[in-house]
Order: structure tokens, then sequence, then C-alpha cells
């Protein structure tokens, strides 16, 4: 009798629920969205580097202000933007240009109970976004891409799987975009073009507990970015994601950076023990674990 009467209280009440949740993350939304617009207006007479202009709405560092920044003074026609591992869409790259730009996107995710809740929250249906549940690997991203109506040109791509990024992006020819956004991992250091070697089934737990055993070297994605005809332009003050930009769209204002004007060493602290516990070790003992692990250079 209780688990019945339990049933059918989660039946009336879970919508209403899932009602009031949409309507409480709709006046977050607003509020971000506000802020974000009232600091972007604050940044017209700055006239330092990208960094200057970073901050985070949605994105889980700086990213929001460096797009926000590239897309105001590059010359981009195409409003859409794809985006690979967002977990459940409340932080990422692309969620600012959703919802502050009204772009069109495309994002996917391997867990199913994060695209279900993404499909669930105000925003899937009040812009055109498409939300897929894909593991991606450098064999099937092409093909995802086709079969989801996304096609070259694009005015965005941003890549964060923790693992193959960087083969992923070398097998992906069926796009064309104006703007990457890209993780790299900076305990490969800057001198050398390094990468995992590439393993459809790699995770980033199973590959090593501490989880810091992932992605490539900034320099192998500098030069990976040049065979595309892209050039390194930024990374954000955080030290872990790159920004690419078509060569032909650069100008006065968005130029060509080195790696060594951009390489930064992250201050996060991401190592864990075998049981998952954050172990706040130094970035020393973090790259040490390097030593012990297979890289490729490329």
């Amino acid at each position: 009798m209780k688990i019945f009467l339990k049933s059918i209280l989660n039946f009336i009440l879970n919508p209403f629920l899932s009602r009031l949740k949409n309507k409480n993350l709709e006046s977050l939304d607003k509020s971000i969205i506000l802020n974000a617009k009232k600091l972007i207006n604050s940044q017209k007479n700055l006239s330092g580097t990208i960094n200057e202009y970073e901050f985070s709405a949605f994105s889980q560092w700086g990213e929001d202000g460096i797009i926000n920044f590239l897309i105001q003074n590059l010359d981009i026609k195409s409003k859409n933007f794809i985006e690979f591992g967002v977990e459940n869409y409340l932080e990422s790259n692309t969620r600012f240009l959703l919802i502050n730009r009204n772009w069109s996107g495309l994002i996917m995710d391997m867990d199913k109970k994060n695209i279900f809740e993404i499909k669930n929250h105000y925003y899937f249906w009040r812009h055109d976004l498409k939300a897929i549940t894909a593991k991606i690997t450098a064999e099937n991203i092409n093909d995802l891409l086709e079969k989801n109506g996304f096609k070259k040109p694009i005015g965005l791509l941003s890549i964060d799987i923790d693992g193959n990024d960087f083969w992923v992006w070398k097998n992906l020819d069926i796009l064309d975009p104006d703007i990457v956004v890209i993780e790299y991992n900076y305990r490969f250091g800057s001198e050398k073009s390094l990468t995992i070697p590439y393993n459809p089934n790699f995770s980033r737990k199973m590959a090593h507990s501490s989880m810091v055993y992932y992605g490539a070297s900034l320099k192998a994605l500098v030069k990976l970015a040049e065979k595309k005809g892209m050039k390194l332009v930024a990374t954000n003050l955080a030290g872990n994601n790159a920004f690419f930009v078509k060569e032909k769209l650069l100008n006065n204002i968005v130029k060509e950076a080195k790696i060594s004007e951009c390489f930064r060493e992250g201050k996060f602290r991401e190592a864990r023990d075998s049981k998952g516990q954050l172990l706040y070790i130094s970035k020393e003992e973090e790259i040490k674990i390097f030593q012990e692990m297979e890289v490729e250079e490329v």
C-alpha cells in the first residue's frame, strides 16, 4: 500500500517539480545573461589582450568571454555550433551562444541521462538545439554529423571529450568551422607535439586512476590546426582550452598568437586516488605521472 501511494505521489508531483525546477533555472539564466551583457558593455573600451575579455556565464572557466570577443570581431556568416562532451549542458562552451545570441546547435554526450535532462530543460524547446547520445570516435565522427544534418560551414566547434580529442579532430573532415575551441593538456609541456595513442575505447578513468592522462599537447593541436587552415589566437587563463580561427578570417584585432605567448600551466588539481577522491597534489607530481604513461609524437 505504501509503495502504491508513493508511486501515485511521484506521478502527481514529478511534473510539478520538473516545471518548478525549469522555472527556477530560467530565472537564474536570465539573471546570468543580464549580468553578462552588462559586463560585455563595460568591456567595450578595453584595448588589451583577448584574455582581458574572459568571463564565465555558463562555461567552466573564461571561455564565454573569449568566444564572445571572437564572434564580435570576426566576420562569421554561419550562426551555428557543435559541441562534443557536454555532460548535462549546465556547464558548457556553447550555452551562452544558444541563449544570448540564439545560435542553432548540435550537442553530443555519451550518457543517456545527460541527454534526457537536456531535453527536459526550457531552453531545449525555445531554441534550435539538437541533442543526441553518442560515443564519439575518430571512425564515426563524420557519419554522426552527417546523419544529424550538420556539414560545412559552421560557426564554432567545441571539442572536450577527455581523451581522443586530437584524433577526432584530425579525422573530422565534414566540417569547415570558423572557430575551434579544444582542450589541451598542459602536463605534456609546451615544447613537444604529443598526444595519447589512439584507442577508440579510451576511458580517462580506466587509463589511469589519477585521471590526468588524456588529450594532447598545445603544440600538437597547433600543428594539426595549421593543416586545417587555422591559426592559434588564444588560450584561456586557466590553461586548459585553446582557441583557433580560420586563417582567412584573421584581422588587425584577432591575430595569430605564438605558443610561447599562449601556453599556460593549469593551477587546477585534478588528480584522484584509486577510489576517485581528489588528492590535491602539486602540478609537478601530476606531471610525473606522464613519465610512466605511453605518449605518441605527432
